[in-house]
C-alpha cells in the first residue's frame, strides 16, 4: 500500500514538471496533454486519474509555485531590515525563475490571457508581499521624509515584474548583476536621510 502510495506521489509530481516545462514552452492554449504525459514518461490514463483537465494541472503547478514564492518571501521576512528581505526575496524569486520549471511556469500562466483566472495569481501575491514589506519599512521608519509605500511601491512591483517578464525572452535580465544594480539605484532614494526607529 504504501509503496503504491510513493508511486502515486511520484507520478504526480513527475506530471506537474512536465506540465510546467510544456506550459513555459507552449503556452497553456498550445499544451497537450498527450506531449504532457509523454514527457513525464506516464500513460494519459495515468494523467488522468490525476488530472481530470489541462486546466486542473495548470491550478496544481500554480498552486506549487505559489507554495515556492511562499517560501523564498518567508526566508526574506526573517531578515531584520524590511529592505534588506526586498533585495534578498527579489533574488530568490529571479533564481527561482531561472532554476525552477515550476516557478518558471506558475508566472507564465499567470499572465497568459488563454487561461481562465482562477484562484492563484503569482503576480498578484508577489505585489502584496511588496505592499506589506514597504509598508512595514515605512513603520519603522526607514524610508527616506516624503515618501511613503504608497508612492514607491507601484515602481518596485513593476519594476521587479519587470525583470521576470523580460527574463522570459533574455535570461541575462534575471542575473544578480541587473538585480543588484536596480536595488543600488533604488535604495539610497528610498533611505536617504531615514533613521529607523527602535
Amino acid at each position: 500500500m504504501m509503496v503504491k502510495q510513493e508511486r502515486a506521489v511520484r507520478t504526480r509530481q513527475m506530471l506537474v514538471r512536465a506540465a510546467a516545462e510544456s506550459f513555459t514552452r507552449d503556452g497553456f492554449a498550445l499544451a497537450s496533454l498527450t506531449t504532457i504525459s509523454r514527457r513525464a514518461g506516464v500513460s494519459t490514463g495515468a494523467l488522468h486519474f490525476h488530472f481530470a483537465s489541462k486546466r486542473a494541472l495548470a491550478d496544481a503547478v500554480l498552486h506549487e509555485a505559489a507554495a515556492a514564492l511562499e517560501r523564498t518571501t518567508g526566508r526574506a521576512d526573517r531578515a531584520p531590515d524590511p529592505l534588506r528581505a526586498l533585495v534578498e526575496a527579489t533574488h530568490g524569486l529571479m533564481d527561482g525563475i531561472v532554476g525552477d520549471a515550476v516557478v518558471r511556469a506558475g508566472f507564465a500562466l499567470s499572465g497568459d490571457p488563454a487561461r481562465t483566472r482562477g484562484d492563484v495569481d503569482l503576480r498578484q501575491q508577489w505585489q502584496r508581499w511588496i505592499e506589506r514589506t514597504l509598508q512595514r519599512a515605512e513603520w519603522e521608519g526607514r524610508l527616506a521624509e516624503g515618501i511613503s509605500c504608497a508612492q514607491i511601491a507601484p515602481t518596485v512591483v513593476a519594476a521587479t515584474v519587470g525583470f521576470e517578464v523580460l527574463g522570459c525572452r533574455d535570461p541575462d535580465w534575471l542575473t544578480r548583476r541587473k538585480i543588484d544594480r536596480f536595488w543600488e539605484l533604488m535604495l539610497p532614494r528610498l533611505t536617504d536621510g531615514a533613521t529607523a526607529r527602535g
